[in-house]
């Protein structure tokens, strides 16, 4: 009476199938398998990898520039030849890391007197000390705590002419050109403030019939090589000194002004423009078209 039943297991079979971890384990996550490094390496602070408001570029472009030595090259240039991401894109993911404090961007002058660009890459925002002149991190000095420096005031940008009409046609089509000269030059990336301060200057060129197209040419020729600190400090500069004079039927001793008829959106492009309300379409549209002339 003592045989055993052998179609019986010996024992209940686990219900995680034997894995020792436990059902709160069986899948997702990732696993390290971590080689301990003794050359050729740098130690980055998860409060850069593991950012939450820095892009994936800007994270790996801040990584990369902190593992390169002293006097590297890590200007637009050398950073678009080196990856394949772009101008924009690495333009972009620079100012990312300088606005977050992972890089200091300052102009200087050289002994022979040439204005350079010199960037500080910082491991740990807020905390500074000279760069290490290895690839290895410097040691952590064991001294008082520095406090992290007070944000500087901004100061205000420089005035911009100011239109005699407020339309919002022609204000709309002033922005218009403000928001298009970043696909100029990607430097001139304005915030929705900057370009709520310069939109009147444009507006003030548009109404003494500048085109949008020499407007922009105006605000985008020979602008300097080195990263713009303040680029709408520049626009509004150029928009005060450069602003064209009053057509002729606008000043005391020119002829009787012609009929001005109201401002309308073109049907074509959307674009501002004066003309009898049985025209519908800007002069640039009947110039291409001709069919609707």
């Amino acid at each position: 009476m003592d045989t055993q039943n052998p179609s019986a297991p010996p024992r209940a079979q686990s219900a995680d199938g034997g894995n020792p971890l436990g059902s709160r384990h069986r899948t997702g996550g990732v696993i390290h398998e971590n080689t301990r490094h003794t050359a050729r390496f740098v130690v980055i602070g998860n409060h850069l990898t593991q950012h939450k408001e820095l892009s994936l570029l800007a994270i790996g472009l801040g990584c990369h520039i902190q593992s390169l030595p002293t006097g590297a090259p890590v200007d637009i240039k050398s950073l678009t030849a080196r990856f394949k991401e772009g101008t924009k894109r690495i333009s972009d993911a620079l100012r990312e890391l300088e606005t977050h404090g992972y890089l200091r961007r300052e102009r200087v002058r050289t002994p022979t007197g040439r204005i350079v660009t010199r960037t500080t890459s910082c491991n740990q925002p807020g905390h500074r000390r000279e760069p290490a002149d290895t690839d290895c991190p410097a040691p952590r000095p064991r001294q008082t705590r520095e406090r992290a420096p007070q944000p500087r005031p901004r100061k205000a940008l420089p005035a911009v002419p100011q239109p005699s009409c407020t339309a919002p046609a022609l204000l709309q089509q002033a922005t218009d050109v403000l928001t298009g000269l970043r696909r100029h030059d990607p430097r001139l990336l304005l915030s929705a403030t900057d370009t709520e301060h310069l939109t009147p200057g444009v507006a003030a060129w548009l109404e003494r019939e500048a085109t949008p197209t020499a407007v922009r040419h105006a605000l985008t020729t020979d602008l300097p090589d080195d990263p713009l600190r303040r680029p709408a400090a520049l626009l509004a500069h150029r928009l005060a000194a450069h602003l064209p004079p009053l057509p002729p039927y606008r000043t005391p001793d020119g002829p009787p002004p012609p009929t001005r008829h109201p401002l309308r959106n073109c049907d074509g492009c959307d674009h501002a423009f004066r003309a009898p309300e049985t025209e519908t379409h800007c002069r640039t549209c009947r110039t291409t078209a001709p069919h609707r002339s």
